[in-house]
């Protein structure tokens, strides 16, 4: 009788552990779009200055 009790404590905790790393990298999943997300937005802004800058340098090409 115990090594079956023992079987299914053990199992119950194999699933346990399992939940908690699953928590663990949904958690680290979320980090990660939240940074790929900020990236975008700041290489966007980047590409929008960069734009804007040469406008403004081809404007000051054209009157030499």
């Amino acid at each position: 009788m115990f090594w079956p009790m023992l079987a299914i404590a053990a199992g119950f905790l194999g699933i346990a552990v399992i939940g908690v790393l699953a928590v663990r990298v949904f958690v680290e999943a979320e980090r990660l779009g939240s940074q790929v997300a900020e990236s975008t937005r700041r290489i966007n802004r980047a590409a929008e200055d960069l734009e804007r800058a040469s406008v403004g340098v081809a404007r000051s090409a054209d009157a030499l």
